[in-house]
């Protein structure tokens, strides 16, 4: 099976937990690959079982400007029987408090995906005990994409 992970960083904390996440999906053997939303289109989504979504929350509630296009063409791609998850780095100043994890999980439900995970939201930079959440994520995806 092959999972891709597409993500979003401004200041490299969403960076760092898709790091950790990719880390532990290829440590439990599954094949992952690895795009900064920039070098994605949403047509990249169609050819993995497994589909791992990163995005830190902008504003008072938004995805970030870089996710906007991807997040548009997804609306072109069915991804009925694909298995998904999301996380983000978030900010508890704000409002809405990891809005773009939410985001993106309703538009993969919308488009057919099977979220397979609750949204990993951690506050700001990741500190040990949010790297190790990040690890178990990675490791418990795999896992609920091999069920």
């Amino acid at each position: 099976m092959s999972t891709i992970l597409i993500y979003a960083s401004m200041t490299g904390n969403t960076e760092e937990m898709a790091e950790t996440i990719a880390a532990n999906v290829r440590a439990a053997g599954e094949e992952l690959q690895m795009k900064e939303v920039m070098d994605a289109y949403g047509a990249d989504l169609a050819g993995h079982e497994g589909i791992l979504l990163g995005a830190y929350t902008w504003g008072d509630g938004e995805l970030p400007d870089e996710f906007l296009d991807f997040y548009e063409e997804m609306d072109n791609i069915d991804l009925t029987g694909k298995k998904a998850a999301v996380f983000g780095s978030c900010d508890s100043c704000y409002p809405e408090y990891g809005a773009a994890v939410d985001i993106l999980i309703k538009k993969l439900k919308e488009r057919g995906c099977e979220v397979v995970l609750e949204g990993l939201k951690v506050e700001l930079s990741p500190k040990s005990d949010d790297i190790k959440l990040c690890s178990e994520f990675g490791a418990q995806f795999v896992e609920k994409l091999r069920s």
